[in-house]
């Protein structure tokens, strides 16, 4: 059931991105090199794909909301299986493995249609 409006979700979008960025710090594995950089590296597209979909918060609007989704599904996933994927496991996992999860999450119960300020709705 798709019940989250694409406002919201732009909101979470950056916020969200923001939050991994900042996460190597906030939760301790900066040191941790390929942890931190999987956070950086997934936090920056996040934020950049973001800027680019054609929702209520886009800046240049040119990603279909259906595309956006579906970033955020697959980078959710890759995201939480990077620790034990790329061998960081032992030292960090849970950041990336509830970012991740987070994204699929979202990219499920996210509405396709974009309201726009006329008010009117374009479809995905």
């Amino acid at each position: 059931m798709r019940f989250l409006p694409t406002r919201i979700h732009g909101a979470i979008d950056y916020s969200w991105g923001v939050a991994l960025l900042a996460s190597p710090w906030l939760f301790g594995f900066a040191d941790t090199t390929t942890a931190k950089w999987v956070a950086i590296v997934f936090g920056v597209g996040a934020i950049l794909y973001s800027a680019f979909t054609a929702y209520e918060l886009g800046v240049l609007r040119i990603l279909p909301m259906t595309l956006h989704l579906m970033l955020d599904g697959v980078a959710g996933a890759l995201l939480a299986a990077s620790p034990f994927l790329l061998g960081f496991s032992g030292r960090v996992y849970l950041p990336h493995v509830l970012f991740g999860l987070f994204s699929v999450a979202a990219s499920l119960v996210t509405r396709t249609e974009v309201t726009l300020a006329t008010g009117h709705r374009e479809p995905a």
